[in-house]
């Protein structure tokens, strides 16, 4: 049998039809909707009086669109009349066609790419998808997550699967210990701006090397999370102990035996020895600084100890005249209005450790106006148990209720025209963050020390080891 990369054993074993060279018809063992994905599909079901096949394979969550004030869960309430419709309806679907659903005053409510994987819906060689470009954060426990097109979501509740174009097979080696304050979204943002942000555009990419093997199973998310950030279409990680573990703690309807029968099947996940990666890049953890988005995207980031590249006729210019700087300038001590730590990206509670560490016993900046959003209801609670809520509180955050947040202007909260905001987010577009806003993407740990300098500011120079984490 000819030997085959993790990402082929993935699609091979999914695979209930091949329809050309390109495309098979791929099944799913889990879809995921969240509040601005599904009204369209279900109205079409309901129209041809279709049934929605398998609803317990389905997972709904209202995420994007929910305010984040600090009120209790049961005075959640979404006052924008288009936001709470699109609530009211999601709600509404999923009771008629017997779909979970985490509603706007669940307590556990959150941002679908945390749920998900932390109540255990998310396992080694799963087929995951949802209609939002972060689904490759579940590549982090082995399952092959991306993101599907409002048209396709009425396809996959009707039938279970999809219309899939095969993606070729990218490798990224990562080696070494990374550096003291730095973290992996230093990583990914560097792997970003080395590549470019169609680097990786129409492959499947699986992170290995010795770094990779040490991270956390959070951290592994953060990596997977941003690799559509360069184009990837899924990103992948070997299962191995890492993940196993997580798997275990989360999945509560695993008895001992169902996982230890399980596990013999992980174990097989993986590339085999020789498998061919159309494109292959290695890269050294020693070669990783603290990273900030200096432009409007991904791709244009630096050291935060650099310069910002010199001006051309183009995007480069384009993007430094958006940011409001100037060609090889640097950006630490440029002033920031707003913090934001948070996201699917960086909204997990290992990612609250990082940036509490940095703040503790200090005092946000006068001049800014800080946040922290956790990711989930669990999340929100594990911090609060562990007084990292009361860290952020103590310091001038607000800690406020889970949801996307400022992640993307979708709910209310938003920059105003001119603002600037060191964030842990993903992406950094023009108008993302709200009209007009300016968005410097950086880690955790990095984020917590741009809110105490009121700028953007170096997080090793804070102390010795500041901001050390797998997260």
């Amino acid at each position: 049998m000819p030997t085959r990369t993790f990402y082929q054993k993935l699609v091979d074993s999914h695979t209930v039809a091949m329809l050309d060279e390109q495309h098979v018809l791929l099944y799913a063992d889990l879809h995921i909707m969240n509040e601005y994905t599904s009204p369209q599909a279900f109205s079409s079901l309901r129209e041809q009086g279709r049934p929605v096949l398998r609803p317990r394979q389905q997972l709904a969550v209202v995420s994007h669109i929910i305010p984040t004030h600090p009120v209790g869960n049961a005075q959640r309430v979404i006052f924008d009349p288009p936001s709470a419709l699109q609530a009211s309806n999601l709600k509404r679907n999923c009771r008629g066609f017997g779909i979970t659903l985490f509603d706007t005053t669940d307590d556990d409510q959150g941002i679908e790419h945390i749920i998900a994987p932390e109540h255990g819906w998310v396992r080694p060689g799963m087929v995951i998808l949802c209609g939002d470009s972060h689904t490759t954060t579940y590549g982090a426990l082995g399952a092959l997550g991306f993101g599907v097109g409002t048209s396709e979501v009425e396809h996959i509740l009707a039938t279970q699967t999809l219309v899939y174009r095969l993606a070729q097979d990218m490798r990224i080696r990562v080696d070494g210990e990374l550096p003291s304050g730095t973290s992996v979204k230093d990583l990914i943002l560097m792997i970003i701006g080395r590549i470019g942000a169609q680097g990786a555009r129409g492959y499947a990419v699986e992170f290995c090397g010795t770094t990779i093997a040490a991270l956390s199973a959070e951290a592994r998310m953060t990596l997977c999370n941003m690799a559509v950030e360069a184009g990837a279409r899924a990103a992948l990680i070997r299962p191995d102990a890492t993940t196993f573990a997580y798997v275990r703690s989360h999945a509560a309807n695993l008895d001992d035996a169902a996982f230890a029968q399980a596990m013999e099947d992980w174990r097989a996940l993986h590339s085999d020895e020789g498998a061919h990666f159309d494109v292959e890049y290695v890269f050294h953890a020693a070669q990783v600084a603290p990273y900030v988005t200096w432009g409007t995207s991904p791709d244009q980031a630096i050291a935060v100890d650099a310069l910002t590249p010199p001006s051309d006729e183009g995007a480069t210019a384009q993007a430094l005249a958006y940011m409001d700087l100037q060609a090889q300038q640097s950006l630490l001590g440029l002033p920031v209005d707003r913090v934001f730590i948070g996201s699917c990206t960086n909204g997990r509670i290992e990612d609250l450790r990082s940036a509490a560490a940095i703040i503790r016993g200090k005092h946000v900046a006068a001049s800014v106006r800080a946040m922290v959003v956790p990711g989930s209801g669990a999340v929100r609670r594990q911090a609060e148990r562990e007084g990292l809520a009361q860290i952020f509180i103590d310091a001038g955050f607000e800690w406020r209720q889970p949801g996307c947040s400022m992640c993307l202007a979708m709910n209310d909260d938003v920059l105003e025209p001119g603002e600037r905001c060191a964030s842990t987010t993903n992406r950094n577009f023009e108008g993302r963050q709200g009209r007009g806003g300016r968005t410097h993407l950086m880690s955790p740990a990095m984020a917590a020390a741009a809110a105490l300098a009121g700028s953007i500011a170096d997080v090793r120079t804070l102390h010795p080891g500041a901001g050390d984490s797998h997260a």
